[in-house]
């Protein structure tokens, strides 16, 4: 059967454009379907704006969970669906994502797409880039039901069979994809204490967070020593954030009447700090009041939505190996060393550079953001902030403000979450396309510091 002119076309367009293009340009459709979707009237019990749609849409597909709507109030049992569907579609992760279009298309992978998933997705070959893949999907089949049902213990019986269910599926794949999207209006606060709760919602969003290629090599390779560089800076990293956070949130909020100190219980306390120290990794979940945070702890949390979680991960934010590398690379200056190394590994330079271009690009959109937030908006500087932070981070954590925006404002973090969920793989790819130069210039001096 011969193929139709659109469809020839469509497959000389993606067979002839970076891979890069073609993903920022199906997750552009995407939003656009999702927010079309979204305007439907069987979607929402009373009328939604397109901004309100395009928004939420946008929200979804990035995996962030900030929210100009009640997902609970506003939107119905379709209209939910839509949003759990957008997410599982933009959690999959732009590398699966280009795997499953080229192979739905039946399109061989080229030099420079091939080099670049490979790299990206830490393998060596197209074989084990494939394997990789049912790997993801395996993950996410089985980590979402035994969520949903292990969630189910504590949903049923407070609202029934079906409710109960939706509840625990949509909460499953909200938690897993680390979106923060919830089916009730305050969140997961009456659930603050629940140890079903606090353990099986932070548990999907870890495992979703720390990145695919670290779950398999988890899953396949001996303990330690047959993990990757990558895994062990990825499991120390993960390891040293989370003790941070939680023990943090724990010291600073602890007499907090709005946060930990509303409850008498150290148990309690401690089970708050838990929840509230690990979702800030791009999760999003809140069991307690954000708004009601010190300025000290919203600081503290703004810097751990921007790091995020992994790469090939559902999460967002610069990335935990970025930071780790530009940590070890600092150390390597202070001691005088010239050669990057962990584990018994180096480190190329070309990583080195290529966090440093990560973490000043990050730098300058954050910065920008903040920026015209501040000129255009009437509000407290750490509020605008930690919406911006929360955005490009892909967290969903706010203290109140989402509803505070104007259009215009709307549009700056829609930009800000898109560029948070897609910018940081598109730019990886023009890093990793290394060019040899033709002329060397003779070495110059300056002056640092």
């Amino acid at each position: 059967m011969r193929l139709s002119h659109p469809r020839k076309a469509l497959k000389r367009w993606l067979s002839r454009t970076p891979p890069p293009a073609v993903l920022a340009s199906s997750y552009l459709a995407l939003i656009v379907l999702g927010g079309l979707l979204l305007m439907l009237p069987v979607m929402a019990r009373q009328p939604i704006t397109m901004m309100d749609a395009l928004f939420t849409s946008t929200s979804a597909v990035t995996v962030t969970g900030l929210g100009v709507i009640d997902t609970e109030l506003v939107l119905t049992f379709w209209g939910q669906l839509v949003v759990a569907v957008l997410i599982q579609l933009g959690g999959l992760g732009l590398m699966t994502f280009a795997v499953l279009v080229w192979s739905a298309l039946g399109l061989p992978l080229g030099i420079t797409q091939g080099a670049y998933l490979r790299e990206d997705l830490n393998q060596t070959s197209y074989v084990q880039l494939t394997r990789l893949v049912w790997t993801i999907f395996r993950v996410v089949i089985i980590a979402e039901m035994a969520g949903a049902m292990l969630l189910c213990l504590s949903f049923m019986p407070a609202h029934g069979l079906a409710a109960g269910l939706w509840h625990a599926i949509f909460h499953s794949i909200s938690a897993f994809n680390n979106a923060g999207f919830s089916t009730f209006s305050p969140g997961l606060t009456i659930y603050a204490t629940d140890p079903i709760v606090n353990s099986v919602i932070p548990a999907l969003f870890i495992v979703g967070g720390i990145g695919y290629v670290v779950v398999s090599d988890i899953y396949r390779r001996p303990f330690w020593r047959g993990w990757s560089l990558h895994t062990r800076l990825m499991i120390i990293g993960t390891g040293v954030l989370i003790v941070l956070g939680v023990g943090l949130t724990a010291v600073l909020e602890w007499t907090n009447p709005r946060t930990l100190g509303q409850y008498d219980s150290i148990g309690a306390r401690l089970a708050v700090a838990w929840f509230q120290g690990v979702t800030t990794r791009t999760a999003g979940f809140n069991t307690t009041d954000v708004a009601g945070l010190h300025d000290s702890t919203s600081l503290f949390y703004m810097a751990l939505m921007i790091i995020g979680g992994g790469p090939t991960s559902t999460a967002g934010g610069l990335k935990v190996t970025t930071i780790v590398v530009m940590v070890l690379a600092t150390m390597a200056f202070l001691r005088r060393r010239t050669e990057i190394w962990a584990f018994g590994r180096s480190i190329p330079l070309g990583d080195v550079l290529k966090a440093m271009a990560l973490i000043s690009i990050a730098s300058g959109v954050i910065f920008t953001a903040v920026f015209v937030m501040a000129i255009s908006h009437d509000g407290e500087f750490i509020d605008i902030a930690f919406e911006v932070a929360s955005a490009f981070g892909t967290t969903g954590l706010s203290r109140g403000y989402t509803l505070e925006l104007t259009d215009f404002g709307r549009m700056i973090i829609m930009v800000v979450m898109f560029l948070g969920r897609v910018g940081p793989l598109t730019l990886g790819f023009f890093l990793a396309t290394r060019m040899v130069p033709r002329v060397r210039y003779p070495a110059g001096q300056v002056h640092l510091g």
